[in-house]
């Protein structure tokens, strides 16, 4: 009866040894997932800041494309 009892001490350890490593391989994947979420935010955002850049790069760009359209207009309509 004494190596039953051990038999099921043991196979009751393993067991536990077992939980916890899936436990703590289940962390991990959770933990990979989470990082890799809020990377993809990350250069979602850096995505969406640029494309805001560029817009106002071209805004600012037209807008002294139109000045100096407005000067030379203004040179031409003054004789010069």
């Amino acid at each position: 009866m004494h190596a039953a009892n051990i038999t099921q001490l043991i196979d009751s350890m393993e067991q536990t040894i077992k939980m916890q490593s899936r436990a703590r391989a289940q962390r991990r994947a959770d933990d990979v997932q989470r990082e890799k979420s809020e990377f993809q935010e990350k250069l979602r955002r850096s995505a969406v800041s640029k494309m805001e850049l560029n817009s106002t790069v071209s805004k600012i760009k037209g807008d002294e494309e139109a000045v100096r359209r407005d000067q030379l207009m203004g040179l031409m309509m003054s004789g010069f």
